[in-house]
């Protein structure tokens, strides 16, 4: 086995839909009850039969998460580098058919949005760019973690898929963990929502993980975007692709992120809406399936929401978000990738996780540790 591709190749989307349509209440029961969950369990937790059960999966989570994480909720913070992007997508504020002003950050503007961020107290980074590989290629890249290092115990990166060596370069410059989101895994329509742009290439991004993996990066983040597809089909496919990469790449650590289509300049409205029981459902499934999962909460989610799925399997959580580069300080009126919905500030949520019996954590461990 090469790839995730030939696993992937295995499954039929259609099938996959009409199997979690047919899950019956008592097979949702039989995988409550077991120890070790297979995927065929994570299906029947994700099944709509599954969610009448949804009270005993909240209780089982709570207590899972703190089983694995102890009361902690670990704390990053967005930095936008450039929302340059060659890519038509079309739920994508960055999209290249967006004929509005771009802008990508210089070394001393990135310095300034940093002082920002260690007065908000943040020591874990997530590096975030739009897919321009001449503009904010490896070099940008590069350049920035070095500039960075000193002042983040964690950098991140969410940007274009990379290659192997690439990714081993960044790896040496001191990434700790890169989050790639295959959007959809619904290849039939792929095409419709990446019309133009290296990201129309479904493969080449579904083999993303793969490169992350044999580059030997530490923590490899997987997500889709709730709001394209079937929510319930495309994280059956999203499962399934972490439990291949946990056992091929056994070294690495992983975590999955919960992106919900929110507004942005010139997007489409989301063709499947996905409630916040449905989230929670499936944030569920996912911790009952997979106890060492990282599960991470973006500021997408609602204040509401983001207040109660602390003490419900959430391990890590973005706050104070900015989602447009020189967003904290250079440029606050630079075109933004989507609009934020839980606006507090880094001290607000801080403030939240105390009141609801967690620790807020700013800082886990050193790099020095890790041997970079």
């Amino acid at each position: 086995m090469n790839s995730f591709k030939d696993v992937f190749e295995q499954y039929q989307w259609d099938e996959i839909k009409i199997r979690l349509e047919k899950v019956t209440i008592s097979e949702v029961k039989t995988s409550l009850l077991k120890r070790n969950r297979s995927m065929d369990d994570f299906l029947n937790l994700l099944s709509p039969a599954a969610s009448q059960e949804l009270e005993m999966m909240a209780t089982m989570t709570r207590a899972l998460t703190q089983k694995r994480f102890g009361k902690t909720i670990q704390l990053y913070a967005p930095l936008y580098l450039s929302n340059e992007c060659q890519n038509i997508c079309t739920y994508c504020g960055f999209s290249l058919d967006n004929h509005l002003r771009r802008k990508t950050l210089s070394d001393s503007e990135l310095m300034i949005e940093t002082a920002v961020l260690k007065s908000m107290g943040v020591n874990h980074v997530l590096l975030v760019s739009g897919e321009a590989n001449k503009i904010v290629g490896v070099p940008y890249f590069q350049k920035a973690v070095r500039l960075l290092k000193p002042y983040f115990s964690n950098i991140s990166i969410e940007v274009q898929p990379l290659e192997e060596a690439e990714y081993k370069l960044l790896h040496e410059e001191g990434v700790h963990s890169v989050l790639v989101y295959q959007e959809t895994y619904h290849q039939e329509v792929y095409k419709e929502y990446h019309p133009k742009g290296k990201k129309s290439n479904f493969h080449f991004r579904l083999d993303t993980p793969d490169r992350i993996g044999r580059a030997g990066i530490h923590k490899m983040g997987l997500g889709v975007l709730l709001g394209l597809e079937d929510w319930r089909v495309d994280s059956f496919f999203n499962a399934l692709h972490i439990d291949y990469l946990q056992k091929r790449y056994w070294k690495s650590k992983f975590s999955v992120s919960f992106p919900r289509l929110r507004p942005a300049e010139g997007i489409i409205e989301p063709n499947f809406i996905m409630e916040d029981k449905d989230l929670l459902q499936l944030i569920c499934a996912y911790r009952i399936w997979n106890e060492d999962l990282e599960i991470s909460i973006s500021t997408r989610e609602n204040e509401t929401f983001r207040n109660h799925i602390v003490a419900l399997g959430a391990t890590t959580m973005s706050a104070g978000s900015k989602t447009n580069p020189g967003g904290y300080a250079v440029d606050k009126e630079s075109l933004e990738q989507f609009e934020t919905s839980d606006e507090r500030s880094m001290d607000e949520i801080k403030k939240m996780i105390k009141q609801s019996g967690y620790d807020p954590v700013m800082k886990d461990w050193d790099s020095v540790y890790n041997g970079v």
